[in-house]
């Protein structure tokens, strides 16, 4: 008997706790589970006619989501409508000045459905996910970006398979893969100088009349102002106060120099106060602009073992050789009437002793008119006609210099040695028809050329000057990117802002106020 009653209350607890962890798993799955009225979005978008861009988006996710909620679990909202609604809250720490549409209902809407789903809600967190993506992670569309003459390629993602990604693990919106580097380390600068311009100690500082220079060791009523400026800007770590042009405040000027694209001496002319005294707003403007440019590029570009990158505004390339900086170089870089595109190639072939094949512009432009008043123009110049056009023979005097390097492209753009060195010296270098002139082609070649044992630093010397052409295939291609980027951050935290040379940033900033 006590063997039967035992048997029945065991059969009892098992239906009862079987039962309870059944309702208790309903009870967990209830908003993920539950379904809403799939015309709900058509209703939502008039209701909301300015998110409507996204609607193809949103109704996409929902039908592979089978239209049940995806903000919600059974306690409430998840976590990831709280991060969702704070980064919506911060987009101007993101470099992104907007008016966000329905901010006031969105907020309405968070504030009342807490515990219980709201489909609109629902809804709006939805829409403003792809806002927010198309803001902060996408950038402006890429129609407008070829407009504005960039043609690197843009960065590609599927931004409803990571919402997917985020609804597990809402940390994967703040991971610094989904951006360019570079984007990180502007924003980082933003907010510093956000905090400067809150402060209200950006006051113009104004050169002493008839004075052409301050040099080092002159007293002048102006140096405790520049001083300070240095101070609030990280050139220099401590304000003495001091009206001497002393050795601290010296350095303090090479870094500013250094890092805004001046000479690189100690002298304090005119035009150094007049960049001083650039705007604070103008300068977190600079940020923006280039946050959003690097909102463009994908992430994978860096990681390319070997890799070559130009930045027009900084008249700089550097050369990266298994992942590390290993050659920095000036650059001379197209002037404003023949400007060097911003795209991206494969450098594929060394040329040593190169010709330099006029093209029809500079041979309509330039050698007709030479040779129309000098019959002898074309051997002083070294050149000859070939096939019904004009080339440059190779030599020292060869505009193209003694070696250059090629990544075929539409543009005809390509990097080149110059015989005019003396252009590497200037503050300003856009001086070229568009192709880009490099101060070290021959450390650039051997650097390249470094671990195939047939070329030598002494046979790279001699092709580069036996007057003949001779060239080299590359057995793997190495990416160049040609990029425009005014506000650039070191890798140890300083910020260099240099000349917008092609007038870019005002256009990209007029289509940010647009959006």
């Amino acid at each position: 008997m006590k063997n039967k009653s035992f048997f029945w209350i065991t059969i009892l607890l098992l239906f009862l706790f079987f039962n309870n962890a059944k309702a208790y798993s309903n009870r967990y799955k209830y908003f993920e589970s539950i379904q809403w009225d799939s015309t709900s979005i058509q209703s939502f978008y008039k209701q909301y006619p300015k998110l409507a861009v996204y609607k193809k988006e949103v109704s996409a996710l929902y039908r592979k989501h089978q239209y049940i909620f995806i903000w919600y679990y059974n306690k409430g909202r998840k976590e990831i409508a709280e991060v969702m609604y704070d980064k919506l809250n911060n987009l101007k720490q993101e470099g992104v000045e907007t008016t966000i549409p329905y901010k006031k209902e969105l907020d309405n809407l968070f504030q009342k459905a807490n515990k219980k789903p709201d489909v609109n809600l629902e809804l709006l967190l939805t829409s403003f996910y792809f806002y927010y993506t198309d803001k902060v992670i996408e950038g402006i569309d890429p129609k407008k970006t070829e407009e504005l003459g960039w043609f690197l390629p843009r960065k590609k993602m599927c931004y409803l398979d990571c919402l997917d990604a985020l609804l597990v693990d809402p940390n994967e919106l703040d991971k610094s893969d989904n951006q360019f580097e570079q984007y990180n380390k502007l924003k980082i600068v933003l907010q510093r100088y956000r905090n400067i311009e809150a402060k209200g100690e950006w006051t113009e500082i104004k050169f002493p009349k008839n004075t052409k220079a301050i040099q080092p060791g002159d007293t002048s009523s102006i140096i405790p102002e520049i001083r300070r400026r240095l101070f609030l800007m990280n050139d220099i770590l401590s304000d003495s106060k001091s009206n001497v042009y002393d050795e601290q405040l010296q350095n303090g000027i090479l870094k500013y120099k250094a890092r805004n694209g001046f000479l690189y001496d100690k002298i304090i002319l005119p035009k150094h106060i007049v960049e001083l005294n650039t705007p604070i707003s103008e300068l977190i403007k600079t940020l923006i602009v280039n946050m959003e440019r690097c909102r463009w590029i994908s992430a994978d570009i860096t990681k390319a073992k070997e890799r070559i990158l130009v930045n027009i505004p900084s008249y700089e390339l550097t050369y990266y050789k298994n992942g590390k900086e290993a050659l920095v170089s000036n650059v001379v870089v197209g002037n404003v009437m023949n400007k060097t595109v911003v795209f991206s190639g494969n450098l594929s072939y060394i040329v040593f002793s190169p010709y330099w094949n006029v093209p029809k512009s500079i041979l309509k432009k330039e050698i007709l008119p030479g040779i129309k008043k000098d019959k002898n123009y074309l051997s002083k110049h070294h050149m000859e006609w070939y096939k019904g056009n004009v080339r440059q023979k190779p030599g020292e005097e060869n505009s193209l210099g003694l070696v250059k390097f090629l990544f075929p492209n539409t543009n005809n753009i390509y990097l080149h040695d110059t015989p005019s060195k003396s252009l590497f010296n200037k503050e300003d270098r856009a001086f070229s028809h568009g192709c880009i002139r490099v101060a070290k082609p021959k450390e650039l070649a051997n650097l390249i050329l470094k671990d195939n044992p047939n070329w030598t630093s002494e046979k790279i010397e001699e092709a580069m000057h036996k007057g003949e052409e001779s060239w080299y295939t590359l057995p793997q291609k190495i990416p160049v990117y040609i990029g425009y980027f005014t506000a650039w951050v070191d890798k140890d935290g300083t910020v260099n802002f240099y000349k917008d040379v092609y007038q870019k940033d005002d256009a990209l900033a007029a289509l940010l106020l647009e959006e």
